[in-house]
């Protein structure tokens, strides 16, 4: 494969990040390309151009010892045929909207909907064909890789011609920047997440349940049946959900609450979480949010985001079928996706945080994983 590299200066203050490329694959004639960024201390992150995938991120653990931390595959072909979103861009609008249907100043909308699975009936991350099975535009810039898309007008059901831009950085300090943005020539909802499935473990050696996760948020979005929101919002308080003491993922998992049965994939008596914590500080600013943490091997993932909340999902629905890395199954709770964003079905919930877009805006959200260990 070509192979070119590149030593590229990060921002002001940064150390120098060298980027790599390689031609990895091909998607209908086209050139599906791969990634590295690399920092002085070791850490690497790849992401391609299919679908902008990030592919795996390589930290140490307590002992220095580096190992992927993200769930994925081996090769692009397995990335064109993936089912589960394994690292994937997702949009226009990641997670549910009820129906597809809805309304943007008195005018109807009808997006694409799901033929089966869960989600039947509804819309869900992008449609059918969302952003995660497109081919994006790649370059290298200063200090990590650029990728566009153009979205156009009528795509899924989405009203516009929405240029979409995701900016991958790295820096010394270890963190891994997702910076999303994204304009339209008409009003059009966005909601663009990087849907990337974390074990800490490394290598997929152990599943999440015994990770621990805190989250700064004092209250979740309601689901009913479906995971669609009431449109209300519940205190997480004396439930499972409470995270914002870190606790560990199988204590809250086998829980008894009618909302973690709603999303019971595989385990048909506890279910999981498939839901979104609505953080207690949200002003538009970058914070610090969530922590991940992975006693055996000590890792630490801080997360950082401009969103106002995370949809945390904890692999209910991985049954084997899809095989990752080094012929891993990706079984149930094999990983956990933290995925920053705003919150299902929003165009249909006026009272949630507004995911219009319109002409002459900027859409912008950016987040930052920040990975270290501890003993």
């Amino acid at each position: 494969m070509l192979c070119l590299p590149a030593l590229l200066n990060a921002q002001e203050g940064e150390s120098d990040v060298v980027v790599t490329q390689e031609v990895w694959g091909q998607y209908e004639g086209e050139e599906i390309k791969r990634f590295t960024l690399s920092n002085q201390y070791g850490m690497r992150v790849s992401v391609t151009n299919w679908g902008a995938y990030v592919t795996s991120i390589v930290v140490p653990d307590k002992q220095g010892a580096f190992e992927d931390v993200v769930l994925g595959y081996d090769s692009a072909d397995e990335y064109v045929r993936d089912c589960c979103y394994n690292g994937a861009t997702v949009g226009r609008f990641a997670n549910r909207i009820a129906g597809g249907h809805f309304r943007i100043d008195g005018k109807p909308v009808q997006l694409s909907v799901k033929r089966d699975g869960g989600n039947k009936g509804n819309h869900a991350h992008g449609g059918e064909v969302g952003f995660n099975k497109k081919l994006w535009h790649a370059r290298q810039v200063r200090g990590g890789v650029e990728m566009r898309y153009l979205s156009l007008d009528g795509e899924e059901g989405y009203p516009g011609n929405a240029n979409v831009t995701v900016l991958y950085r790295l820096n010394a300090n270890n963190e891994f920047t997702v910076s999303f943005s994204a304009t339209s020539d008409k009003t059009t909802p966005v909601n663009l997440i990087s849907h990337i499935y974390f074990n800490l473990t490394g290598n997929q050696k152990r599943d999440i349940e015994q990770h621990k996760l805190r989250v700064d948020a004092s209250d979740l979005v309601q689901v009913k049946k479906g995971l669609l929101p009431t449109g209300k919002l519940m205190r997480v308080e004396g439930t499972p959900f409470d995270l914002t003491i870190a606790a560990t993922l199988h204590e809250r998992l086998t829980s008894e609450h009618e909302q973690l049965k709603l999303a019971n994939g595989q385990d048909k008596t506890h279910g999981g979480f498939d839901h979104t914590w609505v953080f207690n500080r949200y002003d538009g600013k970058l914070q610090h949010q969530v922590q991940l943490y992975e006693p055996d091997s000590g890792r630490v993932l801080d997360i950082l985001t401009t969103q106002p909340g995370v949809h945390v999902y904890t692999g209910n629905f991985m049954n084997g079928s899809a095989i990752g890395k080094q012929g891993k199954a990706m079984t149930f709770r094999s990983g956990v996706a933290l995925e920053t964003q705003h919150f299902a079905d929003s165009v249909n919930q006026p009272q949630f945080p507004s995911t219009l877009l319109r002409p002459g805006e900027t859409y912008s959200e950016s987040t930052v994983y920040r990975f270290g260990s501890r003993q």
